[in-house]
């Protein structure tokens, strides 16, 4: 022990012997009870001098319950108490007694590191205490461990009020933690800095960054670690915009305008450079800010998407122009296909009307003004699916689908175009090893009905155009692979035009083979409902050989179910049993012409010309009159929607469960929907197309 340690143990040692007592002085039976009257003097001006002191003290024994030996005013101020034997009573005369008990075995535990790693030094803790009264303090306790032979081990403490002074530290560490906060987790590396005493403090640090502080020497500056950071990471082309943005005056002004402020910069980082994020907010509400937490993080993904990003727009304002360029091209060819089937009807109206009694060229020109006015209705028709198609209004409607009865279907439907240019439509199922399947079966019949009229279109006399369907296993068991193939042995493609056949009115243009008609829509349109059925569609030609299109699904796959009876005119009648179709209509010519066409076909027709003469028509009949209701949508005094609902609120079962097919102008996705909302079974778009009649009327009655 050197000299003045001794000498500073034995006044200590003195102090005690002249302040301790049981009662802090009071009495004479403590081990230091002083008895000499000068000694008694002194004690009481010692205490005297302590208890002037602004600042707590205290003695304790350093083992047992710590039991306290003398305290001054000071500290009895700090626990609100009146007197010595309150505090006594309050602390129960311990040391123990005076730490709030959750701090107290740290506090405890920090005392006896610092006396082991320092048995000579103070030490220094910072703990609560809990005031009479209930209220919460903070004290800093400089203490000192003394062993004495005659007193034995005991501390001596120097402690004050370190409430405001931990508030304030605490209030500063929450402005700290908010700014970090706000730069996110994101950042790798998060720095404190102080502008005004040049000083820098990592909070979190990247492996770059701990790197610059140990190769550092304390103190750390700001201006240092400026300096270094760049000259060390910031790649030389973005080194003067971090250095400018990284400067003392620079940030006072940015952010005097800012909340915060950010700039990016490269690295090189494995041998590539890779972009990163410098971000800058002001601490506090001193400006200009003089307390700043700095934020770097990779953001190389990020940037390199922002340039993808205009990469893409500069691409799509590319595809726009083109777009643009297709759209002029799209009028002009429309106007062109709009204007071709009109002058037709227009020319042969006037030669019809100037040959009134010439029969045989009469019905040569009522049979061409047909051909245009069928190419017109299909141009439209075409249009509006496209139109629907790019809108996103177009939906599918997964449901049952049993696939030789929607080939035979579809053989039905192209029969009669067929047979008029002496082509055979024939079907191979043969590989076909399940055939109920989950998928849209309106969109599929529409599909491979449009490839069969492209492909009888351009097949010579007596050519064929088959339709068949190949199955193949797919990986999930409840799944398969179907290729739709629509085979002709017509005048094929050239190769130069496979890739354009697919465009929006494009044509094969042989003047070998002239006489075509068509919109020039058909393949656009089914390249894009195969693309939302999710499949696939490739085509295999040779000029004068003929065109193979194949179209690939992977379809759920249902389990065993048994095949319906095949449609057919005369099942139906059968079915119908007498029974007539209500025929519901306002316009005088289409209920003319949709009454004959269903008479041809053997069914009995009555007709009504608004909602509500068909509601008095079925009331007033016997309920087993009709077996069938096709009904207008737009209709004076009562449209089909409501005139719909009435009927199915009648109380008579037959008659409220009678089917009724919508037969309207109105032929979007929204319009089903609407018609299926209102009761009714099924929607149809006019013109009336017999052959679908039958088949919807095959699926409801």
């Amino acid at each position: 022990m050197s000299g003045q340690t001794k000498a500073d143990h034995n006044l200590m040692e003195h102090i005690l012997s002249i302040l301790c007592d049981s009662d802090y002085g009071q009495t004479e039976e403590a081990p230091f009870a002083p008895t000499d009257p000068s000694k008694r003097q002194a004690s009481l001006e010692l205490k005297e001098f302590l208890n002037q002191m602004p600042g707590g003290f205290f003695i304790y024994h350093a083992d047992g319950n710590e039991e306290l030996l003398y305290v001054n005013q000071a500290i009895l101020r700090l626990f609100n108490c009146n007197s010595i034997e309150e505090f006594k009573e309050f602390t129960g005369n311990s040391f123990r007694g005076m730490v709030h008990p959750e701090d107290l075995e740290a506090v405890e535990a920090s005392i006896w590191e610092q006396i082991h790693k320092s048995q000579y030094d103070l030490d220094y803790v910072e703990y609560r205490i809990i005031q009479k009264g209930g209220q919460i303090r903070w004290v800093e306790d400089y203490g000192h461990f003394i062993h004495s032979d005659s007193a034995g081990d005991f501390f001596y403490v120097f402690a004050g009020d370190a409430t405001e002074k931990r508030k304030q530290q605490t209030d500063e560490l929450l402005r700290r933690l908010e700014v970090i906060e706000g730069l996110s987790s994101n950042y790798e590396s998060i720095l404190y800095a102080n502008l005004a005493e040049d000083s820098i403090m990592p909070y979190r640090m990247s492996s770059r960054t701990t790197l610059l502080f140990e190769s550092g020497s304390l103190p750390y500056t700001f201006s240092w670690f400026r300096s270094v950071y760049v000259d060390a990471w910031v790649s030389a082309e973005d080194r003067e915009v971090v250095s400018q943005a990284m400067e003392p005056s620079h940030i006072q002004q940015s952010l005097a305008s800012l909340d915060e402020y950010y700039v990016n910069f490269r690295v090189l980082q494995n041998e590539e450079l890779a972009y990163y994020q410098l971000r800058i907010a002001g601490v506090g509400t001193q400006t200009p800010y003089k307390r700043i937490v700095l934020g770097f993080r990779l953001v190389d993904t990020e940037i390199r998407q922002e340039m993808e990003q205009k990469k893409l727009f500069e691409e799509a304002l590319k595809e726009a122009r083109l777009a643009n360029t297709a759209k002029n091209t799209f009028l002009a060819n429309m106007s062109h296909d709009i204007r071709t089937p009109l002058n037709a009807i227009q020319g042969f109206v006037t030669l019809a009307q100037n040959h009134m009694l010439e029969q045989e060229k009469l019905e040569e020109y009522i049979g061409k003004i047909q051909i245009s006015s069928e190419l017109l209705l299909s141009l439209f028709n075409d249009i509006l699916e496209i139109s629907r198609m790019e809108s996103g209004s177009f939906q599918t409607e997964e449901s049952s689908c049993c696939l030789p009865e929607l080939v035979q279907d579809v053989c039905r439907s192209l029969s009669l175009r067929a047979e008029k240019n002496h082509i055979s439509i024939t079907s191979d199922l043969s590989g076909l090893e399940h055939p109920y399947v989950y998928t849209d079966p309106d969109k599929l019949k529409q599909i491979l009905a449009c490839l069969g009229t492209n492909a009888i279109k351009y097949t010579h006399r007596e050519g064929n155009v088959c339709i068949s369907i190949t199955e193949q296993k797919a990986p999930s068991n409840n799944y398969a692979s179907y290729q739709f193939c629509v085979e002709d042995n017509g005048i094929g493609i050239d190769p130069a035009n496979l890739d354009r056949i697919f465009e929006p009115f494009e044509r094969l243009k042989n003047t070998t083979f002239s006489g075509i008609h068509g919109t020039g829509l058909g393949l656009t349109i089914v390249k894009r409902l195969v693309e939302i059925l999710d499949g696939s569609i490739a085509v295999e030609s040779a000029p004068g050989k003929g065109s193979r299109f194949i179209v690939t699904f992977t379809l759920r796959i249902q389990n065993q179910k048994a095949f319906r009876p095949e449609s057919a005119q005369e099942l139906l009648l059968k079915r119908m049993g007498g029974r007539r179709i209500l025929l519901v209509d306002d316009n005088d010519l289409n209920l003319e012409l949709a009454s004959e066409l269903l008479e041809d076909l053997g069914f009995q027709v009555d007709t009504a010309m608004d909602g509500q003469k068909a509601l008095e028509k079925l009331t007033g009949s016997a309920p087993d009159c009709y077996g069938l209701v096709l009904m207008d949508i737009q209709m004076p005094v009562m449209n089909g929607y409501e005139t719909t609902q009435l009927i199915r609120s009648l109380e008579d079962p037959i008659l409220c469960s009678i089917p009724i097919i919508a037969l309207s102008a109105n032929a979007f996705d929204e319009d089903r929907r609407m018609s299926r909302r209102s009761g009714m079974n099924a929607h149809m778009a006019k013109p009336l197309d017999t052959d679908q009649l039958l088949s919807l009327m095959m699926d409801i009655i």
